[in-house]
């Protein structure tokens, strides 16, 4: 079945619809995004950067990669001679070792780089590893304080205060750890669990993408007495907060440290979970949950997905001593006025009834939940948070919003329930803003304030590392951009329509078309519903008809989301609109495009919104922005982005997308605007009735002419002065009833 033929409303079909690419097609040999186009230097030019050594120069070209990490056949193969050599190495290694076949290259030595050579694919990866040394201060008294103003003003008065700033950046500690080429080295280089090994197998796991690659060598390097600038002195002990694209596998990056982790420590039996993972939807949560029990299979750690009604930690420990006492002494009074056997029986049965009603705590190794999920589990009946001690490992997915005020007060809450002084803390993120990365420094600071002053013996602080992949705050450079003007409402409902039933090929050979499935992003729920019931049959009877589109939001019930993200995920659902509930995180690998029916409130929603598409390295996505005349103010916040991204590709000048004359015709947002933009959106599509309690046409999304609607409130207006007089009628008839003449007395 050709879907595009089955669309189009043109009898002849594209001729370069079959030979595009699309993300649908299947998984790319290579997930990663930079580190494989860099050209190949000659001596002379290696002689050269040599002698020349002042300043960093990123326009000078990178020597050729190793074998094992040049994916795209770049570097020369191997002699059949050094194949045999390598073949026979292996089988007398496996001879050695009994006779094990793990499935994985056991010759490590070959596999290890000098420093030098790890800076260097390091960087080609774009991969920057930063320790901030400044985020812990000590606590001094108010007279120290005063005079580090002091000395603060004094800095500020003195014009070489960019120089120290510049020597501060410098002097911060990079860390440059042995890059991973293979997941198949994690096993002989690092001794992961076999079962942890044999699931990433299974699963299919071959090539680390960026963030992998540098973050599995800092979390499972053991501790070395000549680690250089490796990490590997920090031994996986320390605080990691992560910026790394849409679609790069950050969750498997921190799960597999995590399984193996728990898999190692198994000292004590835990009365409670040992890592938690929050996440700021169900949705996204669920995808955590699923991806954590295959790749924890068959290894005895047991990872569990927060429900209503789960009991993380014990009632009867998390009553207050207060409602102890006042419970005994009720049970005492009762017991002294029910003296009989049959009272004490039947308090007995009411006794075993309670416990049966109350729900099983949670058994879990790893438990995966939305902040206000988990803390109404672990609150108690006075209000406050429970503390659980059992937590080592706290991670935060999509840290950025979860430190946003809509989640903040839940996730510190939850931060500082956990006690433990062996917390690790990890914030990961394709967005994170100084403001998320101060609010993070400013916890852990208190955090461990307060857990020095109750108590003496406490291990070295960890560190915090930055890890940061590409540029910051930038979409994927492997998706198409297509910012397109529209006018109007009636406009953006017109261009969505052709986008839905192409007539024609793209006139731009190298712009892909847009083809399903793909998703639909609206800025309101109303929104959502009211284009949901305008497209509902646009699609063709032979195509599926209605039931090809549908509707996903916040105001459903969570098992009508799992059953539509169910059918879209089997390719039941062909195009799916939604609002930011499904922008983040949550993973869809065969995704083709994504539409932005109304502009985004920020441009790292821009940047969430578009990375649903173009997974794991996949070519070929597509991302088309509308916008109308209320949104020009805000329009150069996503062109910014889209620029950066074509940048990282290569494209610049008649390649880009956005044009420069198109930069500098759009206006400047305010820092207020970008501010009430994030938090309302733009106001004239937000609410579908005016203050004037009219209609509002610029939030209105219909292909109604205006009188066929003239005519339809006409005949409501009627209907409601009929149902008005109908009422009115009756309250006179029973008002007469009772004041009719009943005769003489």
């Amino acid at each position: 079945m050709n879907v595009f033929k089955l669309l189009s409303r043109s009898s002849k079909v594209p001729q370069n619809t079959s030979a595009q690419t699309l993300p649908s097609a299947g998984a790319a040999a290579n997930p990663q995004l930079f580190g494989h186009d860099a050209p190949k230097p000659s001596t002379q030019d290696t002689k050269k950067n040599r002698k020349r050594k002042r300043g960093p120069d990123t326009t000078e070209p990178l020597a050729p990669l190793p074998a094992d990490l040049d994916f795209f056949g770049n570097a020369p193969k191997a002699d059949a001679a050094d194949e045999a050599g390598a073949v026979s190495k292996r089988s007398k290694d496996r001879h050695a070792n009994g006779g094990e076949e793990t499935g994985v290259n056991t010759n490590d030595d070959a596999d290890v780089y000098d420093e030098d050579e790890a800076k260097r694919i390091l960087r080609s990866h774009k991969l920057k590893i930063t320790v901030l040394e400044d985020f812990a201060p000590q606590v001094e008294d108010e007279q120290s304080e005063k005079k580090k103003k002091k000395k603060k003003k004094e800095k500020e008065r003195d014009k070489g205060k960019k120089k120290e700033a510049d020597k501060k950046k410098e002097g911060k500690k990079q860390l440059y750890p042995q890059p991973l080429g293979s997941f198949a080295q994690l096993r002989p280089r690092y001794n992961i669990s076999r079962r942890l090994a044999e699931n990433l197998l299974e699963q299919g796991y071959t090539v680390p993408t960026e963030v992998q690659l540098a973050t599995l060598p800092l979390f499972l390097e053991k501790r070395k007495v000549n680690g250089g600038s490796s990490g590997a002195e920090y031994d996986g002990d320390f605080d990691l907060l992560t910026v790394a694209p849409t679609g790069s596998g950050k969750t498997i990056a921190f799960l597999i440290p995590i399984i193996n982790a728990l898999l190692s420590d198994k000292s004590e039996a835990a009365k409670g979970p040992r890592a938690v993972v929050i996440a700021p939807t169900r949705e996204l949560a669920s995808q955590i949950a699923n991806e954590a029990r295959k790749l924890s299979k068959n290894t005895g750690i047991k990872a569990t997905l927060m429900m209503k009604g789960m009991e993380v930690v014990d009632r009867s420990e998390a009553e207050s001593p207060a409602e102890e006492l006042a419970a005994q002494e009720a049970s005492d009074d009762e017991d002294e006025d029910n003296a009989s056997d049959s009272d004490d029986e039947e308090k007995s049965v009411q006794q075993k009834k309670r416990k049966q009603t109350r729900a099983a705590k949670v058994k879990a190794d790893i438990l995966v939940a939305t902040p206000l999920a988990l803390l109404n589990a672990m609150k108690k009946k006075d209000g406050t948070v429970a503390e659980m001690s059992t937590v080592r490992h706290f991670v935060l997915d999509e840290a950025d919003v979860l430190l946003d005020p809509l989640f903040r007060e839940q996730t510190l809450d939850l931060w500082n329930a956990f006690t433990n002084p062996l917390l690790r803390v990890g914030l990961w993120s394709a967005t994170m803003g100084s403001n998320v990365e101060a609010l993070a420094i400013s916890t852990l600071n208190t955090r461990w304030a307060s857990l020095s002053s109750t108590s003496t013996k406490l291990p070295p602080r960890p560190p915090l590392i930055r890890l940061v992949v590409g540029l910051k705050d930038s979409a994927i450079p492997n998706i198409h951009h297509q910012l397109t003007y529209a006018a109007t409402e009636q406009g953006k409902l017109l261009g969505l329509r052709q986008l839905l039933h192409p007539t024609a090929a793209p006139t731009n050979g190298d712009t892909p078309s847009l083809r399903p499935p793909f998703l639909i992003f609206t800025q309101t729920i109303p929104r959502a519903i009211a284009l949901h019931s305008e497209l509902l049959y646009d699609i063709p009877h032979e195509a599926g008809g209605s039931s090809r589109i549908a509707v996903l939001h916040a105001d459903l019930s969570s098992s009508a989301r799992e059953a539509i993200m169910t059918r879209f995920r089997r390719g039941e659902i062909w195009v799916l609109i939604t609002t930011d509930l499904l922008s983040r995180g949550v993973d869809f690998r065969g995704l083709n495009g994504v539409v932005n029916y109304d502009v985004p409130n920020s441009a790292a929603a821009y940047v969430h919104r578009v990375g649903r598409t173009g997974r794991a390295g996949r070519e070929g996505g597509v991302a088309v922005t509308f916008y109308t005349q209320e949104d020009i103010p805000y329009v150069k916040l996503i062109a910014n982005v889209i620029r950066a991204s074509e940048k990282l590709r290569g494209k610049s000048g008649d390649e880009a997308s956005v044009k420069q004359w198109l930069l500098d015709a759009l206006p400047a947002p305010t820092k207020r605007e970008k501010q009430q933009l994030k938090k309302r959106g733009v106001e004239a599509r937000r609410t579908p009735k005016g203050e004037d309690g009219k209609d509002n046409k610029r939030a209105r999304i219909s292909t109604k002419s205006g009188y066929v609607r003239k005519v339809e409130n006409n005949r409501k207006g009627a209907m409601m002065a009929n149902r008005q007089r109908g009422k009115m009628d009756k309250r006179e008839v029973e008002q007469g009833s009772d004041n009719e003449f009943e005769g003489f007395d």
